[in-house]
C-alpha cells in the first residue's frame, strides 16, 4: 500500500524542525523561490486549479478567493491568515505553527506575491502562546536570510510579516471580527456586503485565509494544482489536517488523503469509541451538527457532510460513546457560546442565553417535557438571523441533539433524573 503523501506534517517528529536551517535541508523555501519566478496570475491558476477548499471551516474555493481582488483599486492589498482557532475540539493550526512555522512563512510569501499583497499579518489566538513565539522566530529567521524585507529571493517586491495575538475571544475566529480586532476596534462580525476583498483590513482590499490553507500553498506551486486536486476528490483537493478527540482509545491529528471516510478515522485510525459502543460523532469541531453511527460511513468532505445534514467544519471530529449523557453534552456547548456571543444581534444575544438556561434545567432535573419543544424553537429561532454565522453555529449542534436524542432529553424531564449518572441540583 502507498504512503499517503504528507504536505503540512512532512517535517512533523524532525528534530528542531522550526529552525531555518532544519526546514532548508529538508527543501524548504524553493516553493517561494519558484512561485516569486512566475507570474503572479499563473499562482493564482494553480491555486484555482488546486481546488484547495478553505481549511478553516467554510469549505470556500482558495484560488477562487484570491481572485476576488479587485484589479483597479489603487489602495494596498493586505494577506491576513487566521490562526485563531477557538473551536472547542480543534487543535490542528496550534499544531502546524508549532511545529513547522517556516512552511507558514513560505505559504505566506507565494500568497503575498500572488495576490499583490505587500504585508501579512498572522492573528493568533493569544493562549497559543508556544505557536506564537515559534512563528515569530521563524519571521525573524526568514528576515535575516532576506527572505523577507525589500527584496525576497533578490526579487524587487516587498514582503512584510507581522503577528497579532488575540484576546481570547471566539467571535475573533469570524474573518470580519477578526480584521476589526486587528484594527484595534471591538472584535465583532461586520455587514457584508463589502466583502473583505474590497474593503478589508483598514479599509484595504484583503485575503483572509487559514493557517492550513496557506501553508498548502507551496507544495501546489511546486507540484501544481492538478496535481494536488488529484491527491484528494473532484472539487475538493489536497490532504488535510483531521483531529479526533473525545471518547475514542487514539486521540490525536492525522494528515489523510481528502476523501478519506470518517467512519475510517473514528474506528480505525481512531481504534474506536473508549466504551463498547459509538454512540455519536461530531464531524468538524463543535458548531458541526452530530452524526449517529450509522451516519459516518461517508467521505470526510465538504460537500458529502454537508449532504448528511453536517458540516466539515475544521476537520476536528469529537467521539462520543454510550457513556455521554446527551443533554450534558449539548449543555456544555450552549455554555459556551452563550458565553462567547459578542451580543451585536439580539437573536444570538437573547436566545443562547434561552437555549443556555432550559439545557441547565434539564440537566439540573428541573426542566420540564414542555421545555423539550421551546428548547428547539429558540434554537431555530437564532438560525439565519443573524450577521455571522456565529448564531447558526450556536444553535444547530442544539437542534441536531435535541432531535436525534429526543428520547433522551425527554426522559431527562420525566424522570427528572440523569439515565447517565449526570450531575444535579440539590
Amino acid at each position: 500500500m502507498t504512503e499517503p503523501v504528507k504536505i503540512v506534517t512532512r517535517n512533523f517528529g524532525v528534530d528542531r524542525a522550526w529552525e531555518i536551517d532544519v526546514y532548508e535541508s529538508r527543501g524548504g523555501y524553493e516553493g517561494a523561490k519558484k512561485a516569486l519566478s512566475m507570474e503572479p496570475a499563473k499562482v493564482v491558476e494553480e491555486m484555482k486549479a488546486a481546488n484547495l477548499r478553505g481549511r478553516g471551516g467554510a469549505g470556500f474555493s482558495a484560488g477562487v478567493k484570491w481572485g476576488f481582488l479587485p484589479r483597479d483599486n489603487p489602495k494596498p492589498r493586505y494577506l491576513v491568515v487566521n490562526g485563531d482557532e477557538g473551536e472547542p475540539g480543534t487543535f490542528k493550526d496550534r499544531a502546524l505553527m508549532q511545529n513547522d512555522p517556516h512552511l507558514l512563512v513560505e505559504g505566506i510569501i507565494s500568497a503575498c506575491w500572488a495576490t499583490g499583497a505587500h504585508t501579512a499579518y498572522v492573528y493568533i489566538r493569544g493562549e497559543l502562546k508556544l505557536a506564537w513565539q515559534r512563528v515569530e522566530g521563524a519571521i525573524a529567521q526568514a528576515k535575516a536570510k532576506g527572505y523577507l524585507g525589500k527584496r525576497p529571493f533578490g526579487v524587487d517586491f516587498p514582503v512584510e510579516i507581522h503577528t497579532h495575538r488575540g484576546g481570547g475571544a471566539y467571535i475573533c475566529g469570524e474573518e470580519t471580527a477578526l480584521l476589526n480586532s486587528l484594527e484595534g476596534k471591538r472584535g465583532e462580525p461586520r455587514l457584508k456586503p463589502p466583502f473583505p476583498a474590497v474593503v478589508g483590513a483598514f479599509g484595504c482590499p484583503t485575503v483572509v485565509n487559514n493557517v492550513e490553507t496557506i501553508m498548502n500553498v507551496p507544495w501546489i506551486v511546486l507540484f501544481g494544482g492538478e496535481a494536488f486536486h488529484a491527491l484528494g476528490v473532484k472539487g475538493d483537493g489536497g490532504t488535510r489536517m483531521y483531529g479526533l478527540s473525545g471518547r475514542v482509545k487514539r486521540p490525536g491529528l492525522h494528515e489523510l488523503p481528502v476523501g478519506t471516510k470518517l467512519s475510517t478515522l473514528v474506528l480505525e485510525i481512531g481504534g474506536g469509541p473508549l466504551g463498547n459502543e459509538l454512540k455519536g460523532v461530531i464531524p468538524g469541531g463543535s458548531s458541526t451538527p452530530v452524526l449517529l453511527p450509522h451516519e459516518i460511513d461517508i467521505p470526510f468532505t465538504v460537500d458529502s457532510l454537508k449532504a448528511a445534514g453536517s458540516m466539515m467544519g475544521t476537520g476536528c471530529a469529537i467521539v462520543l460513546d454510550e457513556t455521554v449523557c446527551a443533554v450534558r453534552a449539548a449543555s456544555n456547548l450552549a455554555r459556551f457560546y452563550w458565553h462567547e456571543s459578542c451580543g451585536q444581534c439580539t437573536p444570538c444575544r437573547e436566545g443562547t442565553g434561552w437555549v443556555h438556561n432550559i439545557l441547565a434545567n434539564l440537566e439540573a432535573g428541573s426542566g420540564k417535557v414542555e421545555e423539550v419543544a421551546v428548547l428547539l424553537s429558540a434554537a431555530k429561532s437564532i438560525m439565519g438571523n443573524t450577521i455571522c454565522p456565529f448564531g447558526d453555529g450556536a444553535a444547530m449542534p442544539i437542534v441536531a441533539f435535541a432531535q436525534k436524542f429526543h428520547d433522551e432529553f425527554l426522559r431527562h424531564a420525566t424522570l427528572k433524573k440523569c439515565p447517565y449518572g449526570g450531575r444535579f441540583a440539590a
